[in-house]
């Protein structure tokens, strides 16, 4: 069994129990649940490690064909600048020289682009079909982690019933800090499930009441009575799909009373429409961010605070949800101050 598991677990139960044949059993299920756990949580993140080190490259090289492609273009209206000069119907070609020159260039250009994006075309392939796999892969491997995950979990919140009595503070602290570990793990699980799930559900869109979504949402946080939410005006009815849109405002709203330091906890949330888009913001007065950070708050699993009921995926499934309805997404903050993120969806 895991060595510091086993210690902590031994330390302090008392030794009648110790040799307790149903004990072993529970030892050596939380061995397995563990062991199975850790090992599939680490092949998850080697696989997520090598897919976006891959797709690293391949964006690179996408940019590099991109930039290489504006180069061409801007040669072609050079040339198209040129042939202003030329009459190319009433010269023929034997006996101008110049037009030939112009007409082979942009020949070899034309080709060169039906190169390029023959190159890209397979680079998109490529890069999708890794998409696929490693969307694939973290559903099956989050799926797999849940099991062991229950199993430690009844049988720790088991041994804190049946041995209550007998267990010292020491030992009911250690059962509590492994149940908080568990919840740690869950948390990461389903937040990976989310993020893998987010571009594949309900492809349809339809009329939605963001003032019905968002009131069902804040009615969650009725209980704390140190919250207060502004909306200006009513929010609008528009083209979506519930899930998305409902993971893309709990988690926005969430963070904003997660990561807020003031005794009165404010939240403001409006909007604006323009011809092509619903452009919307979430405002609190939290612990706010620092600019340098504003990137790496996107990006799966990467956390400003260790805090365990984090999975640290949030905010990049709002991007990924945002990137579905082809808008964007930024923010302004000032540390202690609060934050304000801007979205926009498409209509």
């Amino acid at each position: 069994m895991n060595s510091l598991l086993k210690r902590q677990i031994r330390k302090y139960l008392p030794k009648e129990l110790q040799s307790n044949t149903d004990l072993e059993k529970f030892l050596d299920a939380i061995d397995r649940s563990y062991n199975t756990s850790e090992e599939q949580f680490g092949m998850l993140q080697r696989a997520t490690t090598i897919s976006s080190e891959e797709l690293f490259g391949a964006n690179k090289q996408l940019r590099d064909e991109t930039i290489s492609q504006k180069r061409i273009i801007k040669k072609l209206e050079s040339v198209i600048d040129k042939l202003q000069f030329y009459d190319l119907e009433n010269v023929r070609p034997d006996e101008s020289s110049d037009s030939l020159k112009l007409v082979d260039f942009i020949d070899n250009q034309t080709k060169e682009i039906i190169k390029i994006n023959q190159q890209k075309d397979k680079l998109v392939q490529s890069l999708e079909r890794q998409n696929q796999e490693l969307n694939d892969y973290a559903h099956m491997v989050s799926h797999d982690l849940k099991s062991p995950l229950q199993s430690i979990e009844a049988l720790t919140a088991w041994v804190l019933e049946d041995y209550s009595g007998v267990l010292d503070v020491s030992g009911k602290e250690t059962l509590q800090l492994i149940r908080e570990n568990v919840e740690k793990m869950d948390t990461l699980v389903k937040g990976i499930l989310q993020y893998s799930t987010i571009g594949k559900i309900e492809k349809e869109l339809y009329n939605i009441s963001l003032d019905s979504l968002v009131n069902d949402i804040i009615k969650t946080f009725s209980k704390q009575e140190n919250i207060t939410f502004i909306i200006p005006k009513k929010l609008p009815v528009i083209k979506g799909d519930t899930y998305r849109l409902e993971q893309l405002f709990q988690h926005l709203i969430s963070n904003a009373i997660n990561f807020n330091n003031k005794k009165e906890v404010s939240i403001e949330i409006g909007f604006k429409e323009d011809s092509d888009y619903w452009n919307f913001y979430i405002k609190d007065n939290g612990v706010g961010i620092e600019k340098k950070y504003f990137d790496k708050i996107f990006v799966a699993f990467q956390k400003l605070e260790d805090n365990y009921k984090s999975s640290g995926i949030g905010l990049s499934i709002v991007k990924k949800i945002i990137e579905v309805y082809k808008g964007e997404i930024y923010l302004e903050s000032e540390p202690n101050v609060g934050s304000t993120f801007y979205f926009s969806i498409k209509k």
